[in-house]
């Protein structure tokens, strides 16, 4: 099940009493009645990466966890915090109305850093349209859609880091090619041809190394739906968490338990264990036959990335575009407009009938 909050802590303007909301490239929260802007204090230290198998034990005990409200969406499945401040709400993926009289609280992990909105939500509209533009067979009701301002919402969608020193000692086989030629027969007498082969001998030993921020998307619909094109962001530009980034915007709640998502990165440590591996035994191929792999020193972190979300609704089916919020790249699957291939088809079919009359006279 999906759980979305929406950003907990608002700010008032010092100037109108209207709300701050985060200003995408910024250190600051902006009031979009009266021009007003207010920085962002910067944490004097960096965020913390916390201990995975203490904090696997006590997770739901700590000063980590807080308590949040949730709805639940009885039409998508997706649950969102509600501000008591809210006259009115409604689901941010379908706009289904909430009923406030199902409120249920919840524990989470607070996030420890998050990878602020680079590009506003303007910018993200037209990546959007000119995307849109571009698509050939696109219903015109889609470019419509590109142009509407609340279409598109951003969201920070929750993930999990994991940093760890690895240990690994193998056996295996280093491959190394060498040619060698052979005659054969065809219809104009013998030939000669190099083919390649593999002389294999035994390969053994370790590695070791430190694994930075193996990234695990905590959200389990959108692991499933993000596109991988959109899912790069610059960890780098990782900031202390400060509620205040999140003003204006949507937030998930985590759905992969970090139990599920620390299993996930033991899949990704192994590859990158093998991948050290076939560098170690050289030679032009290798073959693993048993590595003991040991991870040590495990530390996590709950972070939150950014990207804007718009749907579309065509036929029977829903499509999702998402665009990177801090790089703008853009990806999703899109809807083929079944009239305009039908005509073009039929325009292509008189155009070859022409031709073919008269090329006959």
């Amino acid at each position: 099940m999906e759980e979305v909050v929406l950003s907990e802590h608002k700010k008032s303007c010092a100037n109108c009493g209207a709300e701050l909301k985060f200003k995408p490239g910024s250190n600051q929260l902006k009031c979009e009645y009266c021009g007003y802007e207010e920085f962002i204090e910067q944490a004097k230290s960096s965020f913390e990466e916390l201990e995975l198998q203490h904090y696997l034990k006590v997770v739901g005990d700590n000063a980590y966890t807080e308590t949040i409200d949730l709805l639940h969406c009885k039409n998508c499945g997706a649950n969102q915090h509600v501000e008591e401040n809210y006259k009115s709400l409604s689901c941010i993926y379908c706009s289904e109305p909430l009923i406030r009289e199902d409120v249920e609280k919840e524990g989470w992990i607070l996030p420890g850093a998050v990878v602020p909105f680079q590009i506003d939500a303007k910018k993200a509209r037209e990546i959007f349209k000119n995307w849109v533009n571009s698509l050939w067979f696109a219903p015109n009701n889609l470019k419509k859609a590109a142009l509407d301002p609340n279409a598109m919402h951003g969201v920070y969608i929750p993930h999990w880091t994991f940093d760890a020193n690895l240990y690994a000692n193998y056996q295996g086989q280093r491959g190394d090619y060498y040619y060698v030629t052979e005659t054969y027969r065809t219809k104009n007498g013998k030939q000669t041809r190099q083919v390649r082969k593999t002389r294999w001998s035994n390969a053994s030993g370790s590695v070791s190394g430190f694994i930075d921020d193996i990234l695990i998307n905590a959200s389990l619909k959108k692991q499933k739906d993000l596109p991988g094109k959109v899912s790069y962001w610059n960890l780098k530009e990782l900031v202390p968490f400060n509620s205040k980034y999140l003003s204006g915007f949507v937030t998930e709640k985590y759905t992969i338990s970090l139990k599920d998502g620390h299993h996930q990165s033991f899949q990704e440590a192994k590859n990158i264990a093998y991948n050290w591996i076939r560098r170690d035994i050289g030679g032009d191929t290798q073959r693993i036959d048993n590595a003991n792999i040991k991870l040590s020193d495990e530390t996590f972190k709950h972070i939150l990335v950014p990207v804007y979300i718009s749907s579309y609704r065509y036929g029977a089916k829903d499509f999702h575009f998402y665009v990177n919020g801090q790089t703008g790249t853009i990806s999703g699957l899109r809807p083929y407009s079944f009239w305009k291939i039908f005509f073009l088809v039929v325009f292509i079919v008189i155009i070859i009938s022409v031709i073919a009359i008269f090329a006959k006279s």
